[in-house]
């Protein structure tokens, strides 16, 4: 008993003492990854406070949110003779003078040169861009491709749901399966449980080769919750893409009256820029399955289809990070008398905003287009609170009527074109992987230009007094509360 006595009192003792060294060094580990691996000072101040505020738990957080898991070798996953910048015979789309291909817009040549470093691929020429408003004209032209591909199919896509819309898809890729083309179906881990069941199982029953993009299994997956494959991508015998800010499901057309109806606006190209498009398939395909698409099935020689001159822009929290925002803001320091941005979800950081900001007193007419009723309210509410900032300094924005408009495009003095899936907050800028692309051609943008037009006839402008005198101090509050959000949002 003596001993059994001296055991329990030495333990009683030293067990706490253990505990708090074990805390300590949990805590010191946590803090130092956050101090070297966090890009942004703020970030990594926060992650250190609530490291150190709340201890093991705030490491614990830290572990499960704050540290990037995600690392892939994009340029290694294929052979020098299917990348796009080695492919023989692609050369004579590169764009070697912008003067020359672009007379009278010299000014965007800085840009061109400028994001030609940050995504490293080469500005073609020789497309066609057609823009398709709606999901009812969307979804009909993507469904003809793909009814009319001989060779090969590829989709990514956010969400797939089992609805009206994505039974019209499973009959168009089951049929393409039926007669030997090839077809790849990348669905989001996420984004595939939006309904049920969930439409990766019924391709797969189908005979249509699908995979899920990181599929959380909660816990030992939560890491990757924030971490989705948002990009939209359809490319059809490697020579016409599709992309946009559409997911699949019936909500976008509005013509056949769904419950919760959506505007959205997708674009149709064709042109040696499809394979860009291609790649970016392939290397979250390999990423994924470990299956490389590569040779002349999958990458055909494309020839000349427009005027349009463009790009693709791949984003995403590894070695493409901060692509999307680089871009962006390299735009509007180019701009000189316009900008126009519509997104339904608008959570720029300060450097954003200042930007804007910037273009503004430069006399530059800065044009924001937001939805007047959001489908998160959350994201709303931190939008109005951070909406006098870029008020204040001239930028105007408008309020789209319902339905819930989620259409992502970006006009810069009626040259300039980015469309795709990127929104204007920090999931699309740091946290997703994205997929968009840069255009330049005025005929294009004049186009553009007449969309956003139709969309603000209905529209509301909103002022700063509205944001200030116009609203009650408890809306005040409660918007203010939800920008802390908004860098999780």
């Amino acid at each position: 008993m003596g001993f059994d006595l001296f055991i329990g009192q030495f333990f009683g003792h030293v067990w706490p003492h253990i505990v708090g060294v074990l805390t300590v060094l949990v805590t010191l580990l946590a803090s130092g990854h956050a101090v070297l691996h966090k890009r942004e000072t703020l970030s990594a101040v926060a992650w250190v406070a609530v490291i150190w505020l709340v201890p093991v738990v705030g490491a614990a957080l830290y572990v499960l949110l704050g540290i990037n898991r995600i690392k892939r070798r994009a340029a290694a996953l294929r052979s020098d003779q299917t990348h796009l910048s080695a492919h023989l015979g692609r050369e004579e789309f590169f764009v070697s003078n912008f003067g020359r291909a672009l007379p009278g817009h010299e000014q965007f040549m800085a840009l061109s040169n400028l994001v030609e470093q940050i995504v490293g691929a080469p500005l073609l020429r020789g497309n066609s861009v057609e823009p398709l408003v709606g999901g009812g004209q969307a979804y009909a032209a993507m469904v003809e491709a793909i009814e009319e591909a001989r060779r090969c199919v590829a989709l990514s896509t956010y969400i797939f749901d089992n609805d009206r819309a994505g039974r019209m898809f499973l009959h168009a890729l089951a049929g393409a399966v039926s007669r030997g083309v090839d077809v790849r179906v990348l669905v989001d881990g996420v984004g595939a449980r939006y309904s049920w069941p969930p439409m990766t199982r019924v391709l797969r029953e189908a005979g249509v080769r699908v995979a899920r993009f990181l599929p959380p299994s909660i816990p030992w997956r939560m890491p990757v919750m924030n971490l989705r494959n948002h990009r939209k991508i359809l490319v059809a015998d490697g020579s016409v893409g599709f992309t946009g800010g559409m997911n699949i499901r019936e909500g976008h057309v509005v013509e056949d009256n769904p419950a919760y109806p959506i505007q959205d606006l997708h674009f149709r190209v064709q042109g040696p820029v499809v394979a860009h498009f291609q790649e970016i398939f392939a290397d979250d395909w390999h990423f994924c399955t470990g299956e490389r698409l590569e040779g002349p099935l999958w990458y055909p020689p494309i020839e000349e289809a427009g005027p349009v001159i463009a790009r693709a822009i791949p984003d995403g929290p590894d070695e493409d990070y901060e692509k999307l925002l680089w871009t962006v803001q390299g735009a509007l320091a180019c701009a000189r008398s316009s900008v126009r941005v519509v997104t339904p979800y608008f959570l720029p950081d300060h450097a954003l905003i200042t930007s804007l900001n910037l273009a503004s007193m430069r006399g530059v007419h800065v044009e924001i287009i937001l939805p007047e009723v959001n489908n998160l309210p959350m994201v709303k509410w931190a939008s109005m609170a951070l909406l006098p900032q870029v008020l204040e300094h001239g930028c105007r924005v408008w309020l789209t009527p319902p339905p819930f408009d989620h259409s992502k495009l970006m006009l810069v003095d009626s040259v300039w074109m980015l469309f795709g899936s990127g929104n204007w907050d920090a999931r699309s800028f740091k946290l997703n992987f994205e997929f968009n692309v840069e255009c330049y051609d005025p005929t294009m943008a004049r186009r553009l230009n007449q969309v956003v037009d139709k969309k603000l006839q209905g529209a509301r402008e909103l002022t700063l007094t509205d944001l200030t005198t116009g609203r009650p101090l408890p809306l005040k509050l409660r918007d203010g509360v939800a920008r802390l959000l908004s860098p999780y949002l």
